[in-house]
């Protein structure tokens, strides 16, 4: 039987895999995640997976790494990729750039050789001043890309969402799952 390894310190992640009931190790990839001049989100965020997967891989176990990015504006206006903020004054910057607009949530996972990447379309209420401020304060959107959690206080000024809800958490799962099946993985009711 493969092991499964999860690249990733996320608690979302592992929380995810820990309630299907998948056995796993979980060993964060440390790596550089800086993004490459001029290089597009979409490039970006696959090979982000891809390296923390082979960051991962060892011998009789399959790598599972997945990165999430959020992304505000378009190809034309141009795209601003929004990473995790780096204090509560940015986490309030990031906050406000995404205030009444509809951005995009992209997940690239890769399992073992094959890597993929899920787009989520969210659209948030525009937010005053106060309510900028407590969802920065609150700490809630400190480790998450884009500084908010759907699945937490911000969940309350999301006002549609196009697509999967497990993706802007972190990790699609219906893809996940059919990545983990084919390579091989023994999945829970199987």
């Amino acid at each position: 039987m493969l092991t499964l390894i999860l690249c990733s310190a996320s608690p979302r992640r592992r929380e995810f895999l820990e309630r299907l009931g998948l056995a796993f190790e979980q060993r964060p990839a440390h790596l550089d995640e800086s993004r490459r001049p001029g290089e597009p989100p979409l490039t970006y965020v696959l090979r982000m997976a891809v390296e923390k997967a082979a960051a991962g891989r060892r011998p009789g176990a399959v790598a599972l790494a997945a990165d999430t990015i959020v992304v505000a504006g378009d190809v034309v206006a141009g795209e601003e990729v929004l990473g995790k903020p780096t204090d509560r004054s940015d986490a309030m910057r990031i906050l406000r750039r995404l205030s009444g607009i509809e951005h995009r949530v992209i997940t690239a996972v890769c399992v073992g050789d094959r890597a993929l990447a899920v787009e989520t379309r969210v659209k948030f209420a525009t937010l005053s001043e106060a309510q900028i401020r407590w969802l920065a304060e609150s700490g809630d959107g400190d480790d998450k890309a884009g500084a908010y959690a759907l699945q937490g206080l911000a969940g309350a000024f999301v006002e549609r969402i196009d697509g999967s809800f497990s993706n802007v958490v972190g990790l699609p799962l219906a893809e996940t799952l059919a990545l983990l099946a084919e390579a091989g993985v023994a999945l829970p009711w199987a």
